[in-house]
């Protein structure tokens, strides 16, 4: 495997001068190519889909594509793709379509892992149908999501299990497929949410047991859009509320109003970009993607162990979450300072990092530190080094 994070970082016009970037966790900057396919589509030319027209076909030709890369990015099938503003608008819509199939008494079980846009929509659309909620709770010193409660938690009258496939502040993989086997054998559906976990990753959304994978193009890379991908077959049963004029075929009927068409061509360069991290991956797309994803996260696994490491050693300071298996995502805070004076002050010393919940709403409750500011948040990426690391390690010893 040939993957070097300088090599990658010099691609990224963002990132020249002597800042460190660690709020990938929030988002990502873009790589040339991203930017010019963007850029291209509005000097080519586009107009709505559907039309009898050139730009028109172009608009078609761009969907189409960008329904194909994210389901070579997840492991799924074009035809089971649809894009929203969001992960949280994707997940509302979809939480909105369920709901209309539950009845009072039903139940759909949350994880106190998750962001808020894998909780609250759920909670929201249950309280609507009269159907129940069930909590899967996290050991607030580990972060650890233990497997074992679902199994209590679980019945036959569970429609769904919403769960995350990493934390976005504690970077705890949860076991996912455990769990997705528990609700499977029930009959219930398991909703993913993958918006984490994609960044560091090659994903298998078939070996993880979800019925819906949920991913954002600007955490790995690309434009401010999020994409659902399901299996065909299940979006061709479900029927949401829509305008009576547009399109009733799938996935099409799952995205409502106009797409922004020159930001989904960002998104398929975003993907072969990802495809081309490790300059000795060969193959098709999806081959590429798993060789490349592969090393990133054999690469960021001793990136993200530099980090925490150095942060434990250093005195007055908590770090949050010891999974053992887990994204390269460090939250802490230091003693004395609160984790917005942490951040303004690595700011000063040009590092940006994140402060606050980050939309852990319930995850931060449950370790006892929402009410107080919560934590810092530091994140590597693919294009993030080792010095990168060293500059926050040696920031906060001297803080």
């Amino acid at each position: 495997m040939t993957f070097d994070p300088t090599l990658i970082r010099a691609q990224y016009p963002a990132l020249t001068g002597n800042r460190v970037w660690l709020d990938g966790a929030a988002g990502t900057q873009l790589p040339v190519s991203v930017i010019e396919a963007i850029a291209g589509a509005y000097r080519h030319g586009i107009g709505n889909v559907g039309g009898a027209f050139a730009a028109s076909r172009y608009s078609d030709e761009i969907v189409e594509s960008a329904r194909t890369a994210i389901a070579d990015l997840v492991g799924g099938d074009p035809n089971g793709v649809f894009f929203a503003p969001s992960s949280t608008s994707a997940t509302y819509r979809m939480s909105r379509t369920l709901a209309g199939t539950w009845a009072p008494g039903d139940e759909v079980v949350v994880s106190q892992l998750d962001h808020d846009s894998n909780v609250r929509p759920w909670v929201q659309a249950a309280e609507s149908a009269g159907a129940i909620i069930k909590w899967a709770k996290i050991d607030p010193i580990t972060g650890e999501l233990p497997v074992d409660q679902f199994q209590a938690l679980l019945t036959e009258r569970t429609k769904l299990v919403a769960v995350t496939a990493a934390s976005n502040i504690l970077g705890t993989k949860p076991d996912v497929a455990s769990i997705a086997k528990i609700a499977h054998n029930l009959g219930a559906l398991v909703y993913v949410d993958g918006v984490h976990s994609t960044p560091h990753l090659p994903i298998d959304m078939h070996a993880l047991g979800a019925d819906f994978y949920i991913t954002s193009a600007y955490k790995w890379s690309g434009p401010h859009i999020g994409a659902l991908c399901a299996s065909p077959t299940l979006l061709e049963t479900l029927h949401p509320k829509k305008l009576a004029s547009s399109a009733d075929t799938s996935p099409n009927r799952f995205e409502l109003g106009t797409l922004p068409f020159a930001d989904l061509a960002g998104v398929t360069a975003a993907v072969d970009h990802l495809a081309s991290l490790d300059d000795s991956a060969t193959g098709s797309r999806r081959e590429r993607i798993l060789q490349s994803m592969g090393a990133v996260a054999t690469q960021q696994k001793s990136e993200g162990k530099r980090m925490l490491e150095g942060l434990r050693a250093l005195a007055k300071i908590t770090t949050y979450g010891r999974a053992s298996d887990k994204t390269p995502t460090a939250y802490f805070n230091v003693e004395g300072h609160t984790p917005r004076e942490v951040a303004e002050y690595l700011d000063r010393n040009e590092i940006n990092v994140w402060n606050g919940h980050n939309y852990a709403w319930e995850a931060t409750a449950a370790m006892g530190i929402r009410d107080s500011g919560s934590a810092v948040r530091a994140g590597i990426v693919h294009y993030n080094t080792p010095a990168d690391v060293d500059r926050l390690v040696e920031a906060i010893a001297a803080l």
